[in-house]
């Protein structure tokens, strides 16, 4: 009897056994299981900017949410270093790349480096000047942007002398800058008198709004290709205690410069959505992956937000 007792455990641990081994065989026990995961890479023009940090949070997201890896970089505005990144990435093995181009025109050797390897590229925020080379370009409407902007200056003023504030690298802040200038143009009582290139940074547009009251003293209307570089110009303006005599016109919606409306700082600005560009693109990346159909360019409308329509809940959060 304790022979046949003896056997049955055995044959009880010899299975408990082959059960272990036949799961560990089935699961992937590798750090983080990277082998079964997909690698993605991201490549900003800056992360100096909480709107791209936004993107980059949702895109990581619905990465994640796959079981992928998403492996971002910041090449700090310079295209060189942009070229550099991606050029790593493909060696890195990546399958897939998010493109906020530095330079528009530029960034072209880094995009036929990914087409080479059959490596599928989404610009994001802003368009490359041949879009060819992407598989899928998602944007927010710059032009309307900028003609909200100048159709809320329309109707709230009678003429003045304009500074813009530019970034021309950059096709998004192109496109921006020329709705503006189209539909301000409707009304010869406007005149621009300035423009500075300020690579949309708060730090570089500070010092160039400064330049601008030095030469043009009349200014008293700025549009700004964004956000940051409007914070800029607020600081330059209220450092020279003109702040009140000059309307200030920005694009993004950041939380900071909704403060500033909501305040009575700045004028207007034409918000977009960090958060759905980031979904968008993301989700763009899977169809791609599973074979799916999707748009060539994805144009997404901005809204306006003023002195006159801003209220509390606004300034909270990103759209």
């Amino acid at each position: 009897m304790k022979e046949k007792i003896f056997s049955t455990v055995i044959a009880i641990l010899i299975l408990a056994v082959m059960a272990i081994f036949y799961k560990f065989g089935q699961e992937d026990y590798s750090l983080r299981q990277n082998e079964h995961r997909r690698k993605l890479g991201a490549v900003y023009m800056t992360l100096n900017n909480p709107f791209y940090e936004v993107i980059d949070e949702e895109i990581r997201t619905v990465v994640e949410n796959h079981g992928d890896i998403l492996i971002s970089r910041n090449p700090a505005l310079s295209v060189e270093k942009q070229i550099e990144e991606i050029r790593d990435l493909i060696d890195n093995g990546v399958e897939l790349i998010f493109i906020n181009p530095a330079d528009w025109t530029k960034i072209e050797p880094a995009l036929k480096l990914a087409h080479d390897a059959k490596i599928p590229v989404i610009a994001i925020d802003t368009n490359v000047e041949d879009d060819r080379l992407v598989a899928c370009t998602v944007v927010s409407d710059n032009y309307l942007a900028g003609v909200q902007c100048a159709e809320h200056l329309l109707t709230h003023a009678d003429g003045g002398k304009i500074a813009l504030l530019k970034h021309s690298q950059a096709r998004s802040s192109i496109d921006r800058i020329q709705g503006f200038s189209d539909k301000i143009s409707e009304n010869k009582n406007f005149e621009i008198v300035a423009e500075e290139e300020c690579l949309g940074q708060l730090e570089i547009a500070m010092p160039a709004m400064k330049k601008i009251i030095a030469a043009h003293p009349e200014v008293n209307i700025v549009m700004a290709l964004n956000d940051p570089a409007a914070m800029g110009a607020v600081a330059a303006l209220q450092n020279v205690n003109r702040l009140d005599k000059v309307l200030i016109y920005g694009v993004d919606g950041v939380p900071e410069t909704k403060e500033m409306i909501f305040s009575h700082r700045m004028t207007a600005t034409a918000v977009q959505s960090p958060r759905k560009i980031g979904k968008i693109s993301a989700n763009v990346a899977y169809k791609i992956f599973n074979g799916e159909k999707f748009e060539k360019l994805i144009t997404l409308p901005t809204k306006l937000i003023s002195e006159e329509n801003i209220s509390a809940t606004d300034i909270e959060s990103w759209d």
